[in-house]
């Protein structure tokens, strides 16, 4: 597996994460990675969640706080910059977010649901004060996992309780998991994530197509 990282002068480019033993004829599930303000490798994240089974690519965004557009033009450049790299399913993206990233991920995702096969927040708060359900209907065929640490649950018991009865009410789909790894990137969850992810790619797999193991 490698991370490639184009250059060009006064630019940065997305990061892209191409699995061990690629093949150029399987159509692979595409993770978009959102790490928030924290410092990211994106190599060894996926050397966590996966060698095989995924393209990935972080996009490249500014240091400071973007905004929607910022953040959905960097979201769209790092897709289009994996599908034109790699054989990536085009019905089978997932945004992926840790921390703030993991907040908005639920932005971009709910924004644009039609887009996304499913997300992972791994820290991330769901933003309550913006309107994002707007797309109903798209919104609640859109799989969501939601991983929190033990350590924070407590800190986030409020918010999450009015994310939950939000969800139900909204009739969409969240699956919470709460873990007592001290970090949001430990490879415990991130190996949680891969089930869940291959979980929803594999409802939608024909058979005769072969799913790469960890």
């Amino acid at each position: 597996q490698r991370v490639s990282r184009p250059r060009s002068p006064g630019r940065s480019h997305p990061r892209l994460f191409v699995p061990q033993g690629y093949e150029p004829g399987y159509a692979y599930p595409l993770l978009v990675w959102l790490p928030g303000t924290r410092g990211f490798d994106l190599g060894r994240a996926m050397n966590r969640v996966s060698t095989r089974n995924f393209v990935a690519v972080a996009p490249a965004l500014p240091r400071r706080v973007a905004g929607r557009a910022v953040l959905d033009d960097a979201v769209g450049e790092a897709v289009d910059t994996a599908a034109e790299r790699c054989h990536v399913h085009p019905d089978r993206v997932f945004l992926v977010g840790r921390g703030t990233g993991g907040t908005d991920a639920f932005r971009v995702a709910f924004r644009h649901a039609e887009r996304f096969a499913g997300m992972v927040s791994l820290g991330g708060s769901f933003p309550h004060a913006e309107a994002l359900f707007a797309k109903l209907a798209a919104v609640r065929r859109l799989p969501v996992l939601f991983c929190c640490r033990h350590d924070a649950a407590d800190a986030m018991a409020a918010t999450t309780a009015l994310t939950l009865r939000l969800f139900h009410a909204a009739g969409a789909q969240l699956s919470m998991r709460i873990y007592r790894e001290s970090h949001d990137l430990a490879a415990p969850i991130l190996r949680d994530v891969n089930r869940w992810l291959m979980d929803e790619v594999c409802g939608g797999v024909a058979a005769d197509e072969r799913i790469g193991s960890t």
